[in-house]
């Protein structure tokens, strides 16, 4: 028989409470699930007894006769990006508000590893699952559905309206950021980016070579550097293979698919002696906190990070708890966030006049767009 530690008790029953405070089970049962129900002398008395004898509530057995936890439960892509990070403050925001806890799991890109979280949740018996998944056209998230557990996709979209999704457009946003490079009179421009079997990465180049073909530029200028993940590490190998090009043929801006490449880029850049903007403007995406507290603050495109989360947590509820819930596909707007002083930068050619010489931006270390 294995020996008590010291000072080491069991933990005090639903029974225990109830004689201590000297009420029924069922006084005590009201007190932890319909407290409105109990007289507050009643109530307050139960709950020093609750204090006293170090009760905790078995979440578990509740769980067992409920059906279901009070608990939702979110599967991100990548733990090491604070824009899925800020995603799961707002769900945790809403998921609170309504009293209920949240799992947080992180998928790491892995379709295996995400589909084990996700057995596990079910059999965790969550409220709802929001996950943005490797796949959005998994069939296994389908599957999860049929099982009776709400899915709601987060910062993904999905062909089929069997689901409710909450995204940005990113193909506006590819277009914001190529616009504004545009204005700034950049006339070669890399788009830094990939894999492109990332749906985000195929919206925002497209956006972007849709804004440079209105402009009337040559597809050719308009530079796809590839990359293998949206990582700052990616960012560095990007900003490697950019320098490596001819002078003629280097790009005088960069707009990254995301602020993690914009960051690994920003590093080789400087690492190297170069200047932002005065050798490589670069523009980011999501507008992550690191992103203005960086040496040279960039520029990028904002996503409402915190107000997904609780959009999709506020849509995820409704379906756990309505029954003529009916499914939406909520898409945000992206905004641009330009860092000063960039605002009204031109280039050399234009901001040339009667009274000024040749312009550089070699004394203009703050920016991240402009020359």
């Amino acid at each position: 028989m294995t020996p008590r530690l010291p000072g080491r008790r069991r933990g005090a029953s639903v029974k225990n409470v109830a004689a201590a405070a000297g009420v029924s089970l069922g006084t005590v049962s009201n007190v932890l699930n319909r407290p409105d129900r109990v007289r507050p002398a009643t109530r307050d008395r139960v709950e020093r007894a609750m204090l006293d004898l170090g009760f905790v509530r078995n979440e578990g057995a509740r769980q067992l006769r409920a059906g279901t936890s009070r608990a939702l439960a979110y599967v991100m892509l990548d733990a090491r990006n604070p824009f899925f990070t800020d995603v799961a403050q707002g769900i945790e925001d809403a998921a609170m508000a309504d009293e209920l806890s949240l799992f947080i799991c992180n998928s790491a890109g892995s379709d295996q590893r995400e589909r084990a979280h996700l057995e596990h949740l079910q059999q965790q018996r969550v409220q709802g699952i929001l996950i943005t998944p490797v796949d959005p056209e998994s069939d296994f998230l389908a599957a999860i559905v049929r099982r009776g557990t709400p899915v709601v996709i987060v910062d993904r979209t999905r062909g089929a309206d069997a689901f409710c999704t909450v995204a940005v457009d990113d193909v506006l946003g590819g277009r914001l950021a190529v616009e504004h490079l545009l204005e700034l009179g950049h006339e070669r421009v890399a788009f830094v980016g990939g894999p492109t079997t990332i749906g985000q990465v195929r919206d925002r180049l497209e956006g972007a070579r849709a804004a440079w073909a209105e402009a009337g530029r040559d597809p050719d200028t308009l530079v796809h550097l590839v990359t293998q993940a949206l990582t700052v590490a990616e960012g560095r190998a990007a900003g490697e293979r950019l320098a490596g090009l001819p002078r003629r043929r280097r790009p005088t801006a960069a707009f990254c698919a995301n602020d993690l490449l914009a960051l690994g880029l920003l590093q080789q850049t400087i690492g190297t002696g170069g200047e932002v903007p005065g050798d490589l403007a670069i523009v980011g995406y999501d507008d992550i906190d690191f992103a203005e507290a960086a040496a040279v603050p960039l520029s990028s495109v904002r996503q409402p990070r915190q107000g997904l989360g609780s959009r999709a947590a506020e849509l995820v509820l409704d379906e756990a708890t309505d029954p003529d819930h009916e499914h939406q596909q909520v898409v945000f707007q992206p905004e641009l966030v330009v860092q000063a002083p960039t605002r009204g930068w031109t280039s050399p050619a234009r901001a040339r006049g009667p009274m000024q010489g040749p312009i550089t931006a070699r004394g203009c270390r703050w920016s991240s767009l402009g020359w």
